[in-house]
């Protein structure tokens, strides 16, 4: 390889890599998959590279890639397969009957760290509507939609994308992006999604961070009076890969003291995740000693309560995902809550 070809080579992939945040944002809103969401936006990448000599520059590079994933996105959705919470599922289940069931990792919608969908913007309603547009609430909604409808609500709606780019991209109309968009609007105004309500300032205002300073002190505390102060009195918790799902503080304080009581004396470490404030949770490790994982926690809050607090158990696959370590020593948590 030449000197000037291998210029051009990494001068191609560092301009590729500058769209890999906002590439892979669009692709989990699209999938609601943290991990199909990489594997897209590598496979764009990939397909960007190997065709680039064909691009013709009639538009712009991100458009290009915008398409390159959007088809992408769309065979990956032929399947059919909607990702949802466990309460777009099945009824609430009240305590006494509460049982632990996984359903198979492809159900679920999944977590992801806003440092990898969320772009750096200096305009203060650009971050909110990003922000917004990935808590838990609006991509359940999301899934609702047929893939085509999901393209066209994203680049719209979310991204503020013309009607005449998106047609040019989709290869069809601006009358059908219109019949699309609309449709897209009529089936959301329909749904009544759990925590759609979530309303967090960015950053977090004063009672906003006593509330979540509150509710660390109570979970690691273990003091269900003190927890069941935050809670509102048709809070929701969820937990998958278990299609469980309680509502009311009465029987998630319940549940916390009888089948979740091995989480007595855990660790809380804040993370920031689907554009709502978050932890990941580290419980006692009896064997190693120290704390080892349990749950990344989404926290919903609205009126100054927790409206939702759901806790995605699958460790392995999430902590590395957030770059979190897979055990924490007791003395350097001592030392860090010392700090």
């Amino acid at each position: 390889m030449s000197d000037d070809t291998a210029t051009q080579t990494t001068d191609l992939d560092v301009r590729l890599e500058k769209h890999r945040v906002e590439l892979t944002g669009y692709c989990y809103r699209m999938l609601g998959s943290s991990f199909e969401a990489e594997d897209a936006v590598q496979d764009t990448m990939v397909r960007a590279w190997r065709s680039y000599d064909k691009f013709e520059g009639r538009s712009s590079l991100r458009s290009w890639l915008y398409r390159i994933a959007t088809n992408v996105c769309l065979d990956m959705l032929t399947a059919g397969n909607k990702r949802a919470r466990p309460m777009d599922l099945t009824e609430s289940t009240p305590l006494a009957q509460a049982a632990l069931s996984p359903r198979p990792d492809n159900t679920w919608l999944e977590p992801m760290p806003d440092s990898r969908v969320l772009p750096t913007t200096e305009d203060p309603a650009e971050a909110a509507v990003a922000k917004e547009s990935v808590r838990l609430a609006f991509m359940a909604a999301l899934q609702q939609l047929p893939p085509k409808q999901r393209a066209v609500l994203i680049l719209r709606e979310v991204l503020a994308w013309r009607a005449t780019e998106v047609a040019e991209l989709l290869g069809t109309t601006v009358a059908s992006v219109n019949s699309a968009l609309q449709r897209a609007r009529a089936t959301l105004a329909e749904q009544q999604q759990p925590g759609a309500e979530a309303t967090v300032s960015d950053p977090l205002d004063d009672e906003q961070q006593k509330l979540l300073d509150r509710y660390v002190a109570a979970f690691e505390g273990y003091d269900m009076t003190a927890l069941t102060a935050l809670l509102h009195e048709d809070a929701i918790m969820t937990m998958p890969p278990f299609d469980l799902w309680l509502t009311g503080h009465d029987d998630i304080a319940g549940f916390m003291t009888t089948l979740g009581s091995a989480c007595e004396g855990s660790r809380l470490v804040p993370v920031q995740v689907n554009g709502l404030p978050g932890f990941a949770q580290y419980k006692p490790d009896p064997e190693a000693g120290g704390y080892t994982p349990w749950a990344v926690q989404v926290l919903e809050i609205s009126d100054g309560r927790l409206t939702g607090f759901h806790f995605f158990l699958d460790t392995k696959r999430w902590f590395p995902l957030f770059g979190l370590p897979l055990h924490l020593e007791a003395e350097t948590d001592q030392i860090e809550e010392g700090v």
